[in-house]
């Protein structure tokens, strides 16, 4: 903690970037505070005095004061106690500058410093709010959010590019990550497990560029998708049987769609009894069952030595005894070991990746395989591919913001050099009234080729789950 405060003491807002991403780093320990109450700066706050360069010179000066005199040896686990000296510390500051602010004015610049303090700086309040889905720093002066689909620019700023870097630093230093000329791209996540991405100079043109997605303090269910509209009872009570089935599934969709989620939503139905493992770039997944064994890759060291890749690990767990396998993402060679784990005996196995369509998933599929390095024909990757993959979930973010499920389609094998494919459910919108598109997902009148495994596990699904024997 005291490193940490003398560093942002001795670091005043300028402007201007800084094109590596050095400077010092806090430690590692740096905690995360409880959201705070209603006087927190409003980030849609026009009125905000975020940008003015008057109040950023007051909280410079008055920051420094207190972190001169701050208590350095305090354990920073004991967030309220931290809070409460500093605001002894604050009110005393004040009135030895003889600084007359409103209570409104005061109560802002105290948050804005104990959350550069504890917590990760300007962002911390669109971290607090809940309707807050994603958040995007554009460089130090464009902030924007997602809420319910929709992008929208923020109040919010950051004092200078070096203001963004110490809130970069302390966000991947607990993670053992770094992020600096030498490496200028970061996955992280937050202790919440909001995923993380960081770009900075001189990649990133515009300045230090934080990217997060914010996942819910409760793991969404699948009647919050139902809710929402993203599947309907008929898709959840299939996709249930599939996962209880040990049907491979393969979530496909573009970036921002909504993949991780309906992954989660898929694990949910797994049985308790069931050993899990887990394989991801930065964890993020939220599984429930207590049988959990998440594994997460590691970059290289300053050195260039000790990266773990997903590759790595995706072999790694066949040694640990796994009953389901979960990829997070499939973004290269780690493709094939998963599809020959599927096919060796680890079936029930889910995972992701970015695709537009069904069909170009299978693509997809076939490209990471041969970036695996091994010199197979295309016929024998396929072949794996139909063997192993069961089902393709297609999910998309419609134009109106809304998530849905586009396609259930079952890859029923081979015929020639071709994988056949066959959609089970699809989507058909039938208009588009005050900004939201109308629509629903319906059965094809399509009955799946493995729906005989289905009924293996003890699970019996009506004909008009499918639209057989009724009007669709």
């Amino acid at each position: 903690m005291g490193s940490l405060l003398k560093k942002i003491g001795n670091t005043p807002p300028q402007g201007g970037g800084n094109s590596g991403g050095g400077g010092e780093r806090p430690p590692a320990s740096t905690p995360k505070p409880n959201p705070t109450g209603a006087n927190r700066p409003n980030p849609n706050n026009p009125n905000a005095p975020k940008g003015n360069s008057n109040y950023a010179d007051l909280k410079s000066r008055v920051q420094q004061k207190l972190l001169m005199e701050f208590d350095q040896t305090m354990d920073t686990s004991k967030k309220d106690e931290i809070r409460r000296h500093i605001e002894e510390l604050f009110n005393s500051i004040l009135a030895e500058e003889s600084m007359v602010l409103s209570r409104n004015e005061r109560q802002r610049l105290f948050e804005a410093i104990v959350d550069d303090i504890l917590g990760f700086g300007p962002i911390e309040p669109l971290l607090d709010d809940e309707s807050v889905s994603e958040i995007m720093v554009n460089g130090p002066r464009m902030i924007f959010a997602e809420r319910k689909g929709q992008l929208s620019r923020t109040n919010i700023t950051f004092d200078s590019d070096e203001h963004v870097l110490r809130v970069i630093d302390r966000i991947v230093s607990p993670l053992g990550r770094r992020v600096d000329e030498s490496s200028p791209l970061v996955d992280a996540r937050l202790p919440d497990g909001s995923r993380v991405n960081v770009v900075i100079r001189p990649i990133a043109l515009c300045g230090p560029t934080i990217t997060i997605r914010k996942f819910s303090k409760s793991p969404l269910t699948v009647n919050d998708l139902i809710r929402f509209g993203s599947m309907t009872q008929e898709i959840a009570e299939f996709l249930r049987a599939c996962v209880i089935g040990r049907l491979n599934a393969v979530v496909s969709g573009g970036t921002g769609s909504g993949k991780t989620t309906l992954l989660n939503v898929l694990s949910s139905f797994i049985p308790n009894d069931e050993r899990i493992i887990t394989v991801e770039n930065a964890a993020e997944l939220q599984l429930q069952q207590e049988h959990v064994v998440p594994l997460e890759s590691r970059p290289s060291n300053i050195e260039g030595k000790g990266e773990i890749t997903i590759q790595h690990l995706v072999i790694n767990c066949l040694r640990m005894r796994p009953e389901r396998i979960i990829v997070g993402e499939c973004r290269g060679g780690e493709a094939l070991d998963m599809l020959q784990a599927m096919n060796t005996g680890h079936d029930g196995s889910l995972t992701t990746l970015h695709a537009n369509t069904p069909r170009d998933s299978v693509s997809r599929l076939e490209v990471m395989c041969l970036m695996a390095g091994m010199d197979l024909p295309v016929r024998a990757i396929r072949e794996q591919i139909a063997s192993a993959i069961d089902v393709i979930c297609q999910q998309q973010r419609l134009r109106d913001g809304s998530r849905r499920i586009l396609f259930i389609t079952e890859v029923q094998g081979m015929e020639g050099e071709m994988i056949t494919m066959s959609d089970i459910f699809e989507f058909e919108q039938t208009g588009y009234e005050g900004g939201k598109i109308i629509g629903r997902i319906r059965p094809t009148g399509i009955r799946p080729k493995f729906y005989e495994r289905i009924e293996d596990a003890g699970i019996h699904l009506p004909p008009s789950i499918f639209g057989i024997g009724s009007r669709r």
